[in-house]
């Protein structure tokens, strides 16, 4: 499904357009990769549980051609940025930001051995910046996609997927989310990804029924540095494993809310309800499992709707102005269920509405300004494949 209804052939036009009056010259691969957002688990990704997510129609989009020699260049058509180096100088520079993407995956398959030249990357997309989209996992994955059409490599998605996140742990030194790679590689157009973060496993499931459309709401709520209000989330929840498995090889997810319940008094609060939130989201997961299966869209919805309280009142990530949009959004008949989404302290919601609903869902967003004093970007899309050539 491509995005705002334009087909594969009018971006395929767009980027080798721009390919060609860069580098005077057409591209010989064209590539494109989705965003990602999740529904659920995604906060709890540490704990190695379960994550409910679906590749959407924003993405990004990679045109590649050889060169002559040995320079490797990059230019990002949105932003109107250039970046260059060359195959034997492939460096991570702070400064080159979303050029290290491709240089990730150049640099890991140039030492295993491709015997690659010089090449011409156009990078081009409508992700929005900055609302939990996973734009980067889809730059890299793209860039592997399109390296690996370009020279014929013999890669599944899943080892696409695998490829993406070891360029970038080893070239840029971070760990990439499981369920974002996973998800934008091997997604089918109507379809959630269910990953399993224990087993590095997908599977599938139908999405539910109806005209419905994915609206994401950027609060726009200012947020510092949450480096340090996350990572205590994280040790809160290895704290409450700790306590329960004494040392056994086990993680939260293997608990009950009762056996939860029943620390309380010995750990601090606090530390209680980090855990309890990740027992009780793992369950979600299957429960939304259990209603999409069963072509339950109103109990799919529940199950959403209760992450969000759980987000909100256990690991405590959400603020009052996400609150509000999550809780208007649900006043409005024909929406389905509305959870932040992101990292949170802000951020954004992801609602899943009925086509005719989103008028006066937005509506509504008048009066969000006028109480916080901030102007919310609102964001549609819908469900989506995964990365895909381009023909």
């Amino acid at each position: 499904m491509a995005p705002a209804g334009r087909p594969d052939e009018v971006l395929m036009k767009d980027i080798v357009a721009l390919h060609r009056a860069e580098y005077e010259g057409p591209p010989e691969v064209v590539v494109a990769a989705p965003g990602v957002v999740k529904f659920l688990g995604e906060q709890v990704e540490a704990s190695e549980s379960l994550v409910l997510a679906a590749a959407v129609s924003f993405e990004i989009r990679v045109a590649v051609s050889l060169r002559r020699d040995s320079s490797l260049r990059f230019f990002a058509a949105d932003f109107g940025e250039r970046k260059r180096t060359s195959v034997g100088n492939l460096k991570f520079k702070r400064e080159d930001r979303w050029a290290n993407y491709p240089k990730a995956v150049l640099d890991l398959l140039l030492r295993e051995g491709l015997p690659t030249k010089g090449l011409n990357f156009t990078i081009a997309g409508d992700i929005p910046v900055g609302v939990g989209l996973a734009s980067s996992n889809a730059l890299v994955l793209a860039s592997a996609l399109a390296v690996k059409e370009l020279y014929a490599l013999s890669r599944r998605p899943e080892e696409l997927s695998e490829l993406g996140r070891r360029a970038e742990l080893e070239f840029l030194g971070r760990a990439a989310s499981l369920s974002d790679s996973l998800t934008a590689s091997m997604s089918t157009p109507g379809s959630v990804s269910i990953v399993d973060l224990r087993s590095a496993r997908r599977r599938a499931l139908p999405f539910v029924d109806g005209d419905y459309v994915i609206v994401l709401t950027d609060s726009k709520v200012p947020r510092l540095s949450v480096e340090a209000e996350l990572q205590q989330r994280e040790e809160d929840c290895k704290r409450c494993l700790s306590y329960l498995s004494h040392g056994a090889k086990k993680g939260l997810r293997d608990y009950s809310p009762e056996e939860i319940d029943e620390l309380m008094g010995s750990l601090p609060e606090s530390v209680r309800r980090r855990g309890l939130h990740v027992v009780e989201e793992h369950r979600r997961v299957l429960e939304a499992e259990e209603a999409l299966a069963k072509g339950d869209a109103a109990a799919f919805g529940r199950v959403v709707n209760k992450s969000h309280g759980s987000l909100r009142n256990l690991y405590e990530v959400s603020c009052p102005e996400v609150d509000w949009l999550q809780k208007r959004a649900l006043e409005i008949e024909g929406v389905l269920c509305s959870r932040l989404t992101g990292r949170g302290f802000g951020g954004c919601t992801a609602s899943v509405m009925e086509r005719h609903a989103v008028p006066e869902y937005k509506k509504r967003l008048e009066e969000y300004e006028r109480i916080f004093g901030f102007r919310p970007a609102v964001y549609e899309t819908e469900l989506a494949g995964g990365a895909r050539v381009l023909d």
